[in-house]
């Protein structure tokens, strides 16, 4: 009998789980659905790092080339599982090839040196642009199955960073992110089956986790923190999605000083037509928890075409904003079929979309692009914040097809819902402060 209530149980789960669809109607694929936890006894042979000569030492010494030396032979001999036991273990950056994994232990601690020096300058990815620049602490790139798991922490020991970025700020009021050198903790890149869970990410110098053309990547259970005070972590994104398919965030805490998930994918007047940049097709975030951040979802800055996100089950905490469609007058962009739904919490905007013009750079385009956001539905919804609408009109976007369904908003500063900036948007259950609005089919 119990083996009939599983199986019952099983299939109306994977019936359920059937019915559902993107925002835009296609089926979500059973891919989304499944959560099994890496098996790291069946990745091939464990490669304990302190048995082929690298030592904890509480990170006194960088010991980059030992720990490489492990990677390397590790995929000499066909591949295996890179294994970080407790202690603390400091290095510039690592170069994960075909075959190997990371696998940190419980009380494990992977740490960044924060002399950049230590790390490679290589053709990379940053901020919508292939170009040269530091690598990760962390880089896996055409590495298919790659898993980082286990119980421990990358920690990127950004404080030295992150001082001397605000200084330089200080002389230098325009200097761009990159102006300050400092490295990513971890970057992947034309990559497809990739899962990263149950690890702690921390302290990035730059951003956390930043996924870069890659195919079907789990991210489950992660604790991906830096601070925002009393020194703030600039730009530490905690999972940038860039020009990805099949992406999954479950389960996992987020709080850093910036953007917890951002979608990005190129910038520029013509980045449509540069095959490096592209869209960012199927990524549901659920079940997630988040502390500060500056928006638990941005599509943008530097990003041209989100079709089919999900955001939806979390639980939200002193964000700066829920949803943030940065609109970028230099940039052709189009956010289209997006969901939030099943949120509770703060936030102090509840919607934030206004021209983003940091380094505004037409490159000598005459006329301006022109950028589309249609077909978002926020819904189910219990949010404190300082303003509920924090919108603005521009000729340079076109805003359509918006739903709002069962909010129950209370709003500080401003509560007003300016329902002319939104063609055909339309409102089922709303109440802000109280107050009920009036139902808006189109």
């Amino acid at each position: 009998m119990k083996q009939l209530f599983l199986f019952l149980a099983v299939f109306v789960c994977m019936n359920v789980a059937g019915k559902e669809k993107f925002p835009d109607g296609t089926p979500i694929p059973d891919w989304f659905y499944q959560y099994d936890a890496v098996d790291v006894a069946k990745l091939g042979q464990a490669y304990r790092i302190t048995d082929y000569g690298v030592v904890d030492n509480d990170s006194n010494l960088v010991q980059t080339e030992a720990i490489q030396a492990v990677i390397d032979k590790a995929s000499a001999q066909g591949g295996g599982v890179i294994v970080i036991p407790r202690g603390t273990f400091l290095s510039g950056s690592l170069f994960f090839k075909p075959g190997t994994h990371l696998h940190l232990e419980e009380g494990a601690v992977l740490k960044g040196s924060d002399d950049i020096s230590n790390f490679a300058i290589v053709d990379t990815r940053i901020e919508g642009q292939s170009l040269k620049y530091f690598a990760a602490l962390v880089n896996a790139d055409g590495v298919d199955g790659f898993t980082i798991t286990g119980k421990g922490t990358i920690n990127g020991n950004g404080l030295r960073y992150w001082k001397s970025f605000w200084l330089r700020r200080k002389v230098i009021p325009k200097c761009t992110n990159m102006d300050e050198l400092r490295p990513r903790l971890v970057y992947i890149s034309n990559c497809k089956d990739v899962q990263l869970e149950g690890v702690s990410l921390i302290n990035s110098p730059f951003w956390t986790t930043h996924l870069y053309k890659c195919e079907n990547v789990k991210l489950l259970n992660l604790h991906i923190f830096a601070p925002s005070a009393p020194v703030k972590a600039p730009s530490s994104d905690a999972i940038d999605i860039d020009v990805c398919t099949n992406v999954l965030v479950k389960g996992c805490y987020l709080s850093v000083n910036d953007d917890a998930i951002a979608l990005k994918g190129g910038k520029g007047p013509w980045a449509d037509k540069d095959e490096n940049n592209g869209g960012n097709y199927n990524i549901i975030i659920e079940d997630c928890v988040y502390g500060f951040c500056h928006s638990a979802l941005t599509c943008g800055s530097e990003s041209i075409h989100d079709r089919n996100i999900i955001l939806r089950r979390i639980k939200i905490n002193n964000a700066s904003r829920l949803l943030w469609l940065k609109m970028r007058p230099d940039t052709p962009q189009k956010y289209e079929y997006i969901l939030v739904e099943d949120i509770e919490g703060d936030a102090r905007s509840f919607l934030y979309v206004k021209p983003w013009r940091q380094f505004f750079d037409l490159k000598g385009r005459k006329d301006t692009p022109y950028s589309y956001s249609n077909n978002i539905t926020m819904r189910n919804i219990k949010l404190h914040c300082n303003v509920f609408f924090d919108v603005n009109a521009s000729d340079d976007y076109f805003l359509s097809d918006f739903t709002f369904e069962n909010l129950d908003i209370t709003a500080e500063k401003n509560a007003t819902l300016k329902s002319e900036l939104i063609d055909g948007l339309k409102i089922k259950n709303v109440t802000v402060n109280g107050e009920k609005l009036p139902n808006r089919k189109k």
